[in-house]
């Protein structure tokens, strides 16, 4: 007798419900990137982003509060942005080098060269010595860097060696964007390039296969 329970083949299936807050939030977030790009990041008002977003001021400030809230947010997302592009590339990476390289890729990759995203990224990094909650989200940024590549290198370093030569590649990396970005790199191909060499002379020191 045929079975009449229904084959994972024909059931039906459970759609993610698709929170009206959260895309009215990112599309927010994406105006407040634009217009910091386009305008600065003292222009950026809350009526100059609800212009761009299509609402009402009133809608700004009911999803997060104030204009400080809104650019607190708009930072964390392209930090926690970063962070996934990273891990996801990381995942695909099958040895210690290859991680690192993962990261290198990521956070110095063309997309954080493109002149909007550089200059909102110059204008949110500095705000930070001026905003205590930029402040926390920088050294979050920053801390999640070094995490991810020492946990890279774990494999075939020391826990402290690991987290040293972390913190080094994780400096050089943001030495090296902000060099590229405020010298109109268009791409990000030189910086790249610069942070593998310097990768791949540390492990030469350190006896480290690739």
């Amino acid at each position: 007798m045929p079975s009449t329970h229904p084959t994972p083949s024909n059931r039906p299936v459970r759609l993610r419900r698709v929170d009206a807050g959260d895309i009215r939030r990112r599309q927010l977030i994406e105006a407040t990137i634009v217009a910091i790009a386009e305008v600065g990041f003292n222009a950026t008002t809350i009526a100059e982003i609800a212009r761009r977003a299509d609402v009402s001021t009133g809608l700004v400030s009911f999803y997060f509060g104030d204009k400080d809230g809104l650019l607190e947010a708009t930072l964390r997302h392209l930090a926690r942005e970063l962070s996934r592009g990273a891990a996801a590339r990381m995942r695909d990476a099958t040895t210690p080098r290859a991680r690192v390289q993962a990261v290198i890729e990521t956070m110095l990759g063309a997309s954080q060269f493109e002149r909007g995203i550089g200059t909102v990224w110059l204008a949110f990094w500095a705000q930070v010595p001026h905003s205590p909650n930029f402040a926390r989200v920088q050294r979050a940024y920053h801390a999640r860097l070094a995490t991810n590549l020492s946990y890279a290198l774990r494999p075939i370093l020391m826990r402290d060696p690991a987290r040293s030569l972390a913190e080094t590649i994780a400096s050089m990396i943001d030495g090296l964007w902000l060099r590229a970005t405020l010298a109109n790199d268009p791409d990000g191909r030189t910086a790249r390039s610069v942070a593998s060499a310097f990768v791949d002379s540390q492990f030469m020191l350190l006896g480290i296969g690739r």
